[in-house]
């Protein structure tokens, strides 16, 4: 049988069709109690900047309103991952905003849509909640910019439900790609930088290391003439922000002449130019471009995600 939801027309962020498909197929902004008796969503705006959590009851199709996030500028959810996960059991929401300028998430009463506690918090950003432990009231997630040196290497931590114990469990300075395995009690890390190779761990979940598994070997690479690209970092327009990049010269490269420098951006406010930091022989041209007799910078600027909100805004309606 089908259940009607009794809510008016609902809007959403897609251009051509209700946002309910994301990477994989899987549904988006939806969550399903264990009973299937309830089912908790989030409607969002076409311009993205109010967000509305809902609950309804799947056999009166009766919703509710729990709580409503609105921005001025547009709302941060994650980029193909709901940074929200709805505990039936305790009638609780893990939601994440940038509400005080910074990635971090909350507990929220379903009940009354009021915040329980906060969870995490500091200059940094929460990137991808990847799991939730609801029996330990334990959180695994990505982040950037808590650790020195460059925001945007991913770690992982883990951190209590009620803020307490937040713990690092991918040390290493790099970008970490996680992998769980099915009933979490392990997890492949493979960790590297845009100069330096994958090198791949198995990890407990306390992110005790057990086993490496391999390291990436790129001496025919190497071997075949090819060079990394280099990893900048400067100062943003307003002379404070630092701003990080990659900058590409060609092989024959002469520090005694001047060259021509190319700046390729891609400037919407859904990513930055540069793309990940994990590893990377090739990353579209810009080698190649270098080649040609170019520099080539690419940078992601203020204005791209992955930072503050305040840096994420800067640009808007600019």
């Amino acid at each position: 049988s089908m259940v009607r939801l009794n809510m008016p027309p609902d809007q959403h962020r897609s251009t051509s069709s209700d946002h309910i498909a994301g990477r994989g197929g899987t549904f988006l902004d939806v969550r399903w109690s264990k009973d299937a008796k309830q089912l908790a969503f989030v409607s969002s705006s076409r311009d993205h900047k109010e967000a509305q959590l809902r609950v309804a009851n799947t056999k009166t199709g009766d919703v509710r309103d729990v709580m409503k996030e609105v921005q001025k500028t547009y709302f941060e959810s994650g980029d193909g991952f709901s940074n929200w996960h709805y505990l039936a059991k305790t009638n609780e929401v893990i939601w994440f905003s940038e509400r005080d300028n910074w990635g971090h998430l909350y507990l929220i009463d379903i009940k009354t849509g009021k915040i329980k506690n906060r969870i995490t918090h500091g200059e940094w950003a929460v990137q991808q909640v990847r799991y939730v432990d609801q029996k330990k009231r334990k959180i695994y997630f990505s982040a950037g910019g808590k650790e020195q040196g460059d925001p945007y290497y991913w770690h992982y931590y883990s951190i209590n439900i009620d803020g307490s114990d937040l713990k690092l469990l991918t040390p290493e300075y790099a970008h970490h790609t996680v992998t769980f395995s099915p009933e979490y009690k392990y997890f492949v890390d493979s960790y590297s930088t845009p100069v330096t190779p994958p090198i791949t761990v198995l990890r407990d979940m306390d992110g005790n290391q057990l086993v490496k598994l391999e390291q990436a070997d790129i001496s025919r690479l190497v071997a075949s003439g090819w060079q990394p690209p280099t990893q900048v970092k400067t100062k943003a327009r307003d002379g404070v922000t630092d701003i990080y990049g990659l900058l590409y010269k060609p092989t024959n490269f002469n520090p005694n002449r001047k060259y021509p420098v190319l700046n390729p951006l891609y400037p919407g406010p859904q990513s930055g130019s540069v793309g990940s930091r994990s590893f990377r022989p090739s990353r579209s041209d810009k080698q190649s471009v270098a080649e040609l007799g170019f520099i080539v910078v690419e940078v992601d600027a203020m204005g791209t995600p992955g930072r503050s909100k305040s840096f994420h805004d800067v640009y808007y309606g600019n």
